[in-house]
């Protein structure tokens, strides 16, 4: 057992804790009359099934915050592993910026008008419930209104540090 003294865990200490359990690489996005907004997602999780809710973790920093607050939906785009570029330009290890980061992949809608990515393991769309904000997080809590699933599709996963393809 590791104890951890309150104040005392640094960034990549805590990544690395973190980093224990397999996450599956998602997309997050949103669409205001601003145009699109989106980034890369580690942290998506259902809350309940009645009504049927997700909620996802938003650094009050990510750009695309404002955007899914002013456009009152998202969509959870889960990540196949053929789609590392999009992991890297949406994660902002390569490429594009903004509404600019658009330009890599196919993109379509659902019901809410969120960016849907074309060919990801699946798509979830969501109306935004509630906004609950946690010291330098945002947990946005969404309502599931439509989806898509890709069937032989197989999911990016993010473990220890890496990423690999979650095969049958």
């Amino acid at each position: 057992m590791n104890v951890i003294p309150e104040g005392s865990l640094s960034a990549k200490e805590f990544w690395s804790i973190i980093g224990m359990r397999a996450a599956p690489a998602a997309i997050v996005a949103a669409r205001s009359a601003q145009g699109p907004a989106g980034f890369l997602a580690l942290s998506v999780a259902h809350l309940t099934m009645e009504p049927p809710t997700l909620m996802v973790s938003v650094s009050k920093t990510t750009s695309a915050l404002g955007t899914i607050r002013e456009a009152r939906h998202f969509a959870i785009n889960f990540l196949s592993g053929s789609q590392l570029e999009l992991a890297d330009v949406f994660g902002g290890r390569a490429g594009p910026k903004g509404a600019d980061r658009f330009a890599t992949g196919q993109w379509t809608t659902l019901t809410t008008g969120a960016p849907v990515l074309e060919g990801a393991v699946g798509a979830i769309d969501c109306v935004l419930e509630d906004a609950v904000e946690r010291w330098d997080a945002i947990i946005a809590i969404g309502r599931m209104v439509a989806y898509r699933r890709e069937p032989d599709a197989r999911p990016l996963i993010y473990f220890d540090g890496g990423r690999s393809t979650l095969q049958a």
